[in-house]
């Protein structure tokens, strides 16, 4: 359940709508006390949704990043590294580096989409956008999570992009298509958890540059010291441990098993669930709370 805003009383009317002289005690204004219902959430939700897919339709530009990116990092690590790395992480088989790197890049997206949101929830603030929310009746909560809901939509379509690309350049599922659908919802699941640590960043952070700032800082040693690139073996120790707890490894693990039939599966999948609610759970109703008082 979730806090609700309304419209500020009209001058001489008291927030409760029976007059001046009703004895009620005054509220703050533009809010109201008292809970909105799942229902008319999920129909705020909705709403919001439909508001920011308009956004991205009105705003083409927006999804340059989603498009782009994975093209250009495939391309990158496959014909620059792939011929000298391989997917064993010694040998130079481009092709076999190809088989390693696709289902391990799932989560990298993932990563890179999500943290966007920090930004622009940011620059939203800084342009006066979330002040028209707070007169409007609906819970605070909804806004954050349509948010999310577009950007996972983002992501499904960077992921998308990047298993087209990966397919033009030799990859090949050699499990069940139903893996690859299940590597999918595992990216989608991580990311949406990873949404709410950056929506929090957006909050915290005073500029936009801050919020990107931080958020590379985050990103930086989740993504490359992870085993996307390359194996963990090929790690000095001190950075292999940090590797075999990184969750980006349990999610590109868990991506090549469901993907390839390499390796354990139930492992990494386990890992992968267990973070991602965890860290929704702890950052979720932090960064919801932050943004009530902020509204």
């Amino acid at each position: 359940m979730s806090t609700a805003t309304v419209k500020a009383p009209q001058s001489g009317e008291s927030p409760t709508g029976s007059g001046a002289g009703s004895g009620s005690a005054p509220q703050k204004p533009g809010t109201v006390e008292g809970r909105i219902g799942l229902q008319a959430n999920l129909r705020h939700i909705g709403a919001l949704v439909r508001r920011n897919a308009l956004q991205i339709k009105q705003d083409p530009e927006s999804m340059m990043d989603a498009l782009l990116m994975p093209i250009i990092f495939t391309l990158l690590f496959v014909y620059v590294f792939g011929g000298a790395i391989g997917g064993d992480g010694a040998s130079g088989d481009r092709d076999q580096y190809v088989q390693y790197l696709i289902p391990g890049m799932m989560g990298m997206m993932g990563m890179s989409i999500a943290m966007a949101v920090g930004t622009g929830i940011n620059e939203d603030f800084r342009k006066g956008v979330m002040d028209r929310f707070r007169s409007m009746p609906i819970a605070r909560s909804s806004v954050l999570i349509a948010k999310s809901v577009v950007e996972i939509g983002r992501m499904l379509v960077a992921v998308t992009v990047l298993l087209t690309v990966g397919f033009l350049n030799g990859f090949e599922i050699n499990g069940h298509w139903l893996g690859m659908l299940a590597a999918i919802g595992l990216t989608a699941l991580f990311g949406a958890s990873l949404l709410w640590i950056f929506i929090l960043l957006g909050l915290t952070m005073n500029t936009a540059q801050a919020v990107q700032g931080v958020s590379f800082l985050v990103l930086m040693p989740l993504q490359f010291g992870s085993s996307v690139f390359v194996p963990p073996g090929t790690m000095p120790g001190w950075l292999k441990a940090f590797t075999d707890v990184n969750p980006l490894t349990h999610l590109a693990d868990a991506a090549r098993g469901l993907m390839l039939g390499q390796g354990e599966v139930a492992g990494p999948v386990m890992w992968t669930v267990i973070w991602s609610v965890g860290l929704t759970v702890v950052t979720a109703p932090i960064a919801i709370t932050k943004f009530r008082k902020k509204t």
